[in-house]
């Protein structure tokens, strides 16, 4: 009798068990074709939202800058470069001599503030970062001006030749705009803009000039992306600005390039014999 009473009250149990379990698998089901409804719903909305507004939406929701810096430089090779104050930390000297590169040189120069004298040679790469833009501006923005840099002098032995530049501005006028070696007096881009899509590329040679002060500069570039004006500070290579100096009529102390490397400490007398015309017009 007990047997018989248990088997009654199990098959309820299991009857009822049995219907939740369909029901279960009804509302999964339904979850499952409502869920692909929804994302196919907005996948359409954002489709035609997309081709409503254009590539433009998808550069709004990429972010970014409108251009990236590829690739920027200063060629120091061919000009003379002027310290702004002279190295006396033995450590720094060390450097300095040694046929040092890289990240241990680079952090010397910039902490002395080195420059290279009345003219800087820029060379920067710019990547369009948006389905089209198009550069409208670049100005060279003085960050800060003072007396020219006399705290050493490093010569190289030759003169070398550069290379043709394309745009140059004067830091020592009033207001510095890039010209063209044919048209000095125009403003480049108050004539021409450089248009970019995604991933194009520029290279712009600079010439950066600078005879009656000490300049401390970047480069402000204006694009303007989908009637969107916006503006993007290039640096120098160290992360800091660029910089470029005027002639001193003395120095602290001097240096030229070793045969071995490096950079070997000499006289004003010796550097006057080495006939860069530079140096002569200022102490020789």
């Amino acid at each position: 009798m007990a047997r018989a009473r248990q088997k009654r009250r199990a098959a309820p149990t299991r009857a009822k068990e049995a219907e939740e379990g369909r029901w279960t698998a009804v509302g999964r089901w339904s979850a499952g074709i409502l869920s692909a409804v929804i994302i196919a719903a907005i996948g359409a909305v954002i489709t035609a939202w997309v081709n409503a507004r254009g590539p433009a939406a998808v550069d709004r929701l990429s972010g970014g800058p409108p251009i990236k810096v590829g690739y920027v430089a200063v060629d120091r090779s061919q000009h003379e470069i002027a310290l702004g104050r002279p190295v006396t930390d033995p450590g720094e000297r060390a450097v300095l001599r040694a046929n040092a590169s890289g990240a241990r040189h680079d952090a010397v120069m910039a902490r002395h503030q080195a420059a290279p004298i009345e003219e800087a040679a820029v060379t920067v790469v710019l990547t369009g970062n948006r389905s089209s833009l198009r550069i409208v501006d670049i100005e060279p923005r003085i960050l800060d001006r003072g007396p020219v840099a006399d705290g050493a002098l490093l010569i190289y032995s030759s003169a070398g030749t550069t290379d043709t530049i394309e745009l140059s501005a004067d830091l020592d006028t009033p207001v510095p705009r890039f010209v063209t070696a044919a048209d000095r007096k125009t403003p480049y881009f108050r004539k021409k803009q450089i248009d970019l899509k995604r991933d194009e590329r520029v290279t712009l040679s600079l010439s950066v000039k600078g005879k009656a002060a000490s300049y401390a500069f970047d480069l402000l570039v204006t694009v303007l992306a989908e009637d969107r004006t916006e503006q993007v500070s290039v640096e120098g290579p160290d992360g800091g600005p660029f910089r470029v100096t005027g002639l001193a009529g003395t120095y602290r102390s001097y240096y030229a390039v070793s045969p071995l490397g490096g950079w070997r400490p000499i006289s004003n007398a010796e550097a006057c014999a080495m006939g860069r015309q530079s140096h002569k017009r200022a102490a020789c």
